[in-house]
């Protein structure tokens, strides 16, 4: 259509969206269909959070607030580096957007002129290659591959940095493999980094507190202070505490980089819902020992799909150190004909099949950047997940 800007044709929908969106549209007609697709936790919003959220409302903190944050959030912010990362910001070096996407969206639109390289981990969240294409950016995947638990390395790294490398983005534990580095595998990375001062770090620390078997979460800029000026800290309330709908997101970086996302935000959309700011202050200030519970829940389904999946012919699933995904690969089913008569060449073949014939909604690889895999989400029922995996047994030994 001649009247659409020519930037759409350099993006594509999110296929996570559109995954959960043909499961939803699925069940709507009739057909017992479990999605796997949404990166959603299934627990509902901690009581203190939702609690201060309706004592705000009551209050009448209904109006608009700062562009980029209330005062109280932000000090809960720099309180929270402070704590759980030893990092010192100031209230003026933090942003709140309406979700991380926001704040990722608007450091990208701040920074990129056309042409500007950003480097990107594959396997990696379906967003960030899209929101460098939106701006002009050139998104260049680097591949972890399984063998080295979906991780870059430090001479992938240096291989990929060009005179025209503007920013490395940077998502540990990861969506979608689960991949987390230790805190030795990041400083590897940061002392490639140390070597070309041109290239900032953007870190998107989203599942930071989702993490297993006694695994110590760390952050580029807290592991290597050199980095410190030149590194935006992205983290938000949607995962550790099931805030996803809440569309609160918020970032910490050099104050010149911060005050030019506010004016984007400025012209955009203005400030983030206020009772979601206010029920945000006290998810970070407030009690935090449902996380650790809700991690015991998690590490459980975790052990339990990728014992299931590691028993369905032709998948293999290594064990992820954190998030809620698993991100088998199907390469074993390749090549094979399902009952339903569908030959698999790829794992967008793989992913349709297994929703047309047993009703089980998971991700293609392709669209993390990363073939012939498939991602779950198992932050849903126990329950549904040993059934889904169930099927998905069912479906790969079907395969001819």
């Amino acid at each position: 259509m001649a009247f659409l800007a020519d930037t759409l044709g350099r993006i594509k929908p999110s296929a996570t969206i559109a995954v959960t969106n043909k499961a939803r549209e699925l069940k709507a007609a009739g057909r017992d269909v479990i999605g796997l697709g949404a990166g959603e936790p299934d627990f509902d919003t901690p009581e203190n959070i939702k609690e201060a959220a309706i004592k705000a409302i009551r209050e009448g903190k209904t109006k608009y607030t700062a562009v980029d944050g209330i005062p109280e959030l932000k000090e809960a912010i720099v309180a929270k580096f402070k704590r759980e990362n030893g990092l010192d910001y100031a209230t003026n070096q933090v942003t709140v957007g309406t979700g991380g996407k926001q704040v990722l969206f608007n450091a990208l639109m701040a920074t990129l002129n056309p042409g500007d390289e950003v480097i990107i981990p594959a396997p990696y969240w379906v967003s960030y290659p899209d929101m460098v294409a939106l701006f002009g950016g050139v998104p260049v995947a680097i591949e972890g591959p399984a063998m080295t638990g979906y991780k870059i390395s430090p001479e992938t790294l240096e291989a990929a940095i060009t005179p025209k490398t503007k920013w490395l983005i940077f998502n540990s534990p990861s969506n979608p493999s689960g991949a987390a580095y230790t805190r030795a595998e990041l400083k590897a990375l940061t002392d490639v980094l140390m070597k070309h001062p041109h290239v900032w770090v953007m870190t998107d620390d989203m599942y930071e507190h989702l993490v297993y078997d006694d695994f110590e979460f760390t952050t580029i800029a807290q592991v290597e202070p050199g980095l410190y000026e030149r590194t935006l800290t992205v983290n938000g309330v949607s995962k550790a505490y099931a805030m996803t709908g809440w569309r609160i997101g918020y970032g910490a970086g050099p104050t010149s980089l911060i005050k030019a996302m506010g004016t984007i935000q400025s012209q955009s959309t203005s400030n983030p819902c206020s009772i979601s700011q206010y029920a945000s202050v006290e998810a970070l200030n407030g009690t935090q020992d449902f996380i650790a519970r809700n991690n015991e829940v998690f590490k459980g389904r975790r052990d339990l799909v990728v014992s299931m999946l590691n028993q369905a012919s032709g998948i293999t699933c290594p064990t992820p150190e954190g998030a809620f995904y698993v991100y088998p690969s199907c390469a074993g089913t390749i090549g094979k004909t399902s009952t339903g008569g569908t030959r698999l060449e790829t794992d967008e073949d793989f992913v349709t099949a297994l929703l047309e014939e047993e009703g089980v909604a998971v991700v293609q690889g392709t669209a993390f950047g990363l073939a012939p895999f498939f991602r779950i989400s198992y932050a849903t029922s126990t329950e549904a997940l040993e059934e889904a995996c169930t099927r998905i047994q069912r479906f790969c030994g079907g395969l001819r």
